[in-house]
């Protein structure tokens, strides 16, 4: 067995039974040394974000001091949600090892499959919940960011 596939399976565990949420666990990797861990808190913080990669990037980025992860890897127990997709991907880590598939998650009550259907949905067809307002403001506002010279690159 993979080392940290098992400390994220370890770290899945402890979430399960303590209660905190669904058998998802993770652990980011960074130049062979765990650098974030983390499990399902979606029970125990009342919060849908809080998956195990979530955790586990949050974890990483405060102990590095960073929020760019670049060059890192992470083991997670399944296959990520879009949300955690979008996490890691925003985090810049290099790869996803996974345990359990979509399917998988899916057969043990999660529904991850339906989100990544819904994906290729366009925002025209989501018209009757997605409404435009205040723009001008909020573009004032992007004017603003982008007049300051010394902001952090993504």
């Amino acid at each position: 067995m993979n080392k940290y596939m098992k400390i994220a399976i370890n770290e899945a565990r402890k979430g399960i039974r303590s209660g905190h949420g669904g058998p998802f666990g993770a652990v980011v990797v960074k130049d062979g040394v765990i650098v974030g861990k983390g499990h399902n808190r979606v029970v125990l913080n009342n919060d849908p974000t809080c998956h195990g990669e979530i955790s586990a990037i949050r974890d990483a980025c405060k102990k590095l001091k960073n929020f760019d992860l670049k060059g890192a890897d992470i083991y997670t127990t399944g296959a990520p949600c879009p949300m955690c997709l979008g996490a890691i991907l925003w985090a810049n880590i290099n790869m996803i090892y996974y345990g359990c598939s979509i399917k998988e998650n899916d057969l043990i009550g999660f529904r991850d499959e339906i989100f990544y259907k819904n994906l290729s949905i366009s925002t025209k067809k989501m018209s009757d919940r997605l409404k435009q307002v205040d723009h001008d403001e909020c573009l004032k506002l992007f004017e603003e960011y982008m007049a300051i010279t010394n902001k952090i690159k993504y």
